[in-house]
């Protein structure tokens, strides 16, 4: 059954006759165009007994016809997005109109609200329910963007220097990624020395790298609308024996979890495995975040790896596995890879080693 098709047998289950897409991955993910609106107005309205039709800014109206096989229409910075609308598509008579509620923010809403009469659902688990098992090509797609992640730790790897600071490898890695055609990362990439580290989501900054202590990179790409995630730890110098044990702690937590993966076992199961390492040595406290994310066309996606999500894990599923152990003023350590989950277990997008690397600078 087609994406389309299987919406619109959903509005038939449902009795409503119309859904409005507003998240432009999702506006890619069904029709293979993607638009960024910025503060502008993009729509997608499926019908459940006729052909889609997208609204564009006027500015995109050209590259989305050429693009797409059914009707586009398009609005003027100059115009009321939400009279176009009103003028342009037929009157709909349905109790109830599905939209994106994980998407909307106010101003679109009532805007809706006052195009369409009819009580609202929420049509984005939907959505994450047919983006959850990813298909042989697009398992394939999020190798090839794993493949450049990899490259992307190498070259901040090779240019680890003494008096370096993180924004300067941040801008290093992304200078050669974008020689090798990749123009966008999948998020801000992450470059953090030494106590920097023990922040989850620090921030790269001015710092210089830091001798005896560890140095960790989070990173990723967006390659064919696919997207990596990547995080690795490396020491610098010579770091005491008490970082070096909790990076091993964090790599048998790691792995640990990677190999319990597999057909029919549950999120909160896998993420239990690597949590129970953490906290047999005492160290649970400081790992303060889901074991994994999905990831697709989006870095974040459904499902979440973590407590309390008996989600059973289904072959096709992409998601990441990556602990982290912060301890603030002392150490930060996350180890990470992506992978899908295959007949025999988990499947990882990337291929960086993990034993402890050292550079001396």
């Amino acid at each position: 059954m087609s994406k389309f098709n299987q919406i619109r047998s959903y509005l038939t289950q449902n009795r409503s006759r119309l859904a409005v897409i507003s998240d432009p991955v999702t506006v890619n993910y069904l029709t293979g165009f993607y638009c960024d609106p910025h503060e502008r107005q993009m729509f997608l309205f499926i019908y459940s007994d006729r052909e889609p039709v997208l609204l564009v800014p006027e500015l995109e109206v050209d590259r989305a016809s050429r693009s797409l096989t059914f009707d586009v229409f398009s609005y003027q910075d100059s115009e009321n997005p939400w009279q176009k609308i009103r003028q342009a598509l037929p009157r709909i008579d349905s109790e109830i109109i599905f939209a994106e509620f994980d998407h909307l923010n106010v101003t679109k809403f009532r805007g809706l609200q006052s195009v369409f009469l009819g009580k609202f659902e929420n049509i984005t688990p939907l959505i994450q329910e047919m983006r959850l098992i990813k298909s042989p090509e697009e398992i394939n797609k999020l190798l090839v963007a794993g493949v450049y992640a990899d490259y992307a730790i190498k070259v901040g790897l090779d240019n680890i220097r003494a008096g370096r600071t993180e924004m300067e490898l941040v801008a290093q890695i992304e200078f050669e990624l974008k020689k090798k055609g990749i123009s966008q990362m999948s998020f801000d990439t992450l470059v953090l020395s030494g106590n920097n580290a023990a922040n989850p989501h620090g921030i790269p900054g001015k710092n210089p790298i830091q001798n005896d202590a560890l140095l960790l990179f989070d990173l990723g790409v967006v390659c064919e609308g696919y997207t990596s995630d990547i995080t690795r730890t490396v020491a610098i110098g010579r770091p005491d024996q008490f970082k070096i044990d909790i990076y091993n702690l964090c790599l048998e937590a790691q792995l640990a979890a990677q190999n319990f993966i597999k057909p029919g076992v549950r999120a909160s199961e896998v993420d239990a495995v690597a949590r129970g390492v953490i906290e047999k040595s005492g160290y649970g406290q400081y790992f303060n975040h889901r074991l994994g994310h999905g990831i697709g066309m989006e870095v974040h996606e459904y499902p979440s790896i973590m407590a309390g999500n008996d989600l059973v894990i289904q072959e096709g599923m992409c998601f990441s596995v990556e602990p982290g152990i912060y301890i603030p003023g002392k150490v930060g350590v996350r180890i990470e890879d992506c992978g899908s989950v295959g007949k025999n277990g988990f499947e990882p997008f990337t291929q960086t080693g993990k034993k402890l690397q050292y550079f001396d600078l």
